[in-house]
Order: structure tokens, then sequence, then C-alpha cells
């Protein structure tokens, strides 16, 4: 099966090879993938809706993996059993919902070897929120698809920046790192770059327009697009 390029950077972050649940799964294509290439040895496509599991099903039968992969009506990771799997995947999905499937079932997260996430929005404050949680980025990627910028994240429990698993000894993030993403920068991602050149130009057409309005919303809203342009800027030259 050949994935979407997003799908595709998904699947080549995902290490555990033994059992993985894929949240939201759709189609089911990432786990069939993830079978058919030995990335796993069994996998759990989960939804919160019976339309894309039966479609799920429909392609898992086709490849004739009934065996090794489950399909499962889940609120995010309500249907997981203690210990069931070594890993997740939450990816297509918002990062305010992100952050809630991994809080509401945060025991279970605590037991996982990793968690893969895509939040499609506030990638911020999924970073935040991992690092209030002692939950580790141990690896970034980005990539560009059809005009849209997908970051996508690899989670381990208590490491550090090496992804050793201690507690508490990382270093901690600075609001650039939440934004564009520690090892994004520290790698110089060339897709990072091609990003922040769009939002720097973005925001610069946005200043413009906002210093030619007289409105008191306007001014307040060029100060925080100032800041935003100058925290781009910033790291577009470290990169």
């Amino acid at each position: 099966m050949e994935l979407s390029k997003r799908l595709q950077a998904i699947a080549n972050l995902c290490t555990v090879s033994t059992t993985i649940a894929d949240i939201g799964t759709d189609h089911g294509y990432l786990p069939i993938w993830l079978i058919e290439n030995k990335k796993c040895e069994k996998a759990i496509a989960m939804d919160i809706n019976t339309g894309p599991l039966e479609r799920a099903m429909e392609n898992i039968t086709t490849h004739q993996l009934q065996k090794q992969i489950e399909t499962r009506l889940s609120n995010g990771l309500t249907a997981l059993k203690e210990n069931e799997v070594q890993g997740v995947v939450i990816a297509g999905m918002g990062g305010g919902l992100t952050i809630r499937i991994l809080a509401d079932n945060f025991a279970l997260v605590e037991q996982l070897k990793e968690c893969i996430l895509q939040p499609q929005s506030e990638i911020d404050k999924v970073r935040r929120y991992l690092w209030e949680n002692n939950l580790c980025i141990v690896q970034e990627d980005m990539i560009e698809e059809e005009g849209k910028y997908y970051p996508m994240l690899r989670v381990a429990q208590g490491c550090d920046i090496q992804g050793r698993v201690v507690q508490g000894l990382a270093a901690p993030y600075t609001e650039e790192e939440f934004l564009y993403g520690r090892h994004l920068i520290k790698d110089k991602h060339p897709i990072l770059r091609a990003f922040l050149q769009k939002e720097i130009q973005s925001k610069e057409i946005l200043l413009h327009k906002l210093e030619e309005s007289k409105s008191e919303k306007a001014k307040k809203r060029q100060q925080s697009v100032a800041a935003e342009l100058t925290q781009a800027r910033g790291v577009l030259e470290r990169i």
C-alpha cells in the first residue's frame, strides 16, 4: 500500500514492533502499511464513528489482515485495555482534542513506549502540555503536502533531549521551541525554513494592513503580530 506523504512521514516515526493503536484511523491505511512493512506485529484501528471503521475493515479485508488488525469503536483511547498496546498514533486532529485524548487517559499514556502525534493546530499548546507532564519529544519531522505544513512528534515518557528515560533532566523549552519545535530548529529542518519564510511573508502583509488601521483593536493586534514576526525572523536566522 502506498501512503500519502503525510501518512508516510507518520509511519516513519513509528518504532514500536509489537502492537500499536491508530486513533481516528479513518480508512485504516496506516495500520495496514505498518503491518505489511513489518513495523509492528499487530494493530488496533480505532475511531469514534462507525463509518470510518467500516471503510477500514473493507481495506483490511482486501489486504487479508483481519488476524493482525482489529477495528474498535472508541472515543479517543477509552476502549484500550491496560498494557494492551505499546504505542499509539493520534494524527489529523486539532491540538486541543489531541491534548484532551492524552489527558483523559493519562494513566494509560504513561504505560506506553511511544506516542506519535500530528496535531493539525495549536501545536505549541501540545508541546507545552507534553513538557508540563514529563512527556518528552524525542523526534520531530515536518512535511509540506499540497500547500499545507504538517509538523509531527514522537513522544516518550520521562526522557531528556537525547531520549534517555530519566526524570526532569530535559532543558526548559523556550517560547520559540514551543512554537516551532526544539528538534526542528536544532536540525535546521528545511521544511521548517520554508514554513517560516511563508509565515514571515504573511505576517509582514498583515502587519502592514494593521498599521494602516486607526482602531484600538488593530493597534493591539499590531503589537502581537510584530512580536510574532520578530520571533519567526529570529528562528529563521538560526536555521
